[in-house]
């Protein structure tokens, strides 16, 4: 389980890197937030180290601030 009441099981995050280095965060179809330069490479860089799906939905929870919900 990733949180507490599994949220980011039932409704996960995705992303979208783009080829201009930006990075699209979604959630149930929507982009929730759009991120570039040093904080979308930082993400990205984040990401590729997170070794399981459920290091990967935090790490987006917390950029997108939804992780205390």
């Amino acid at each position: 389980m990733t949180d507490a009441r599994g949220r980011l099981e039932s409704d996960p995050f995705g992303y979208r890197a783009t080829k201009a280095g930006g990075v699209f965060v979604t959630r149930g179809g929507r982009t929730v937030m759009e991120l570039g330069g040093a904080r979308a490479a930082a993400l990205l860089a984040a990401l590729d180290r997170a070794e399981t799906v459920e290091a990967e939905q935090l790490l987006l929870a917390k950029i997108t601030g939804h992780y205390k919900h």
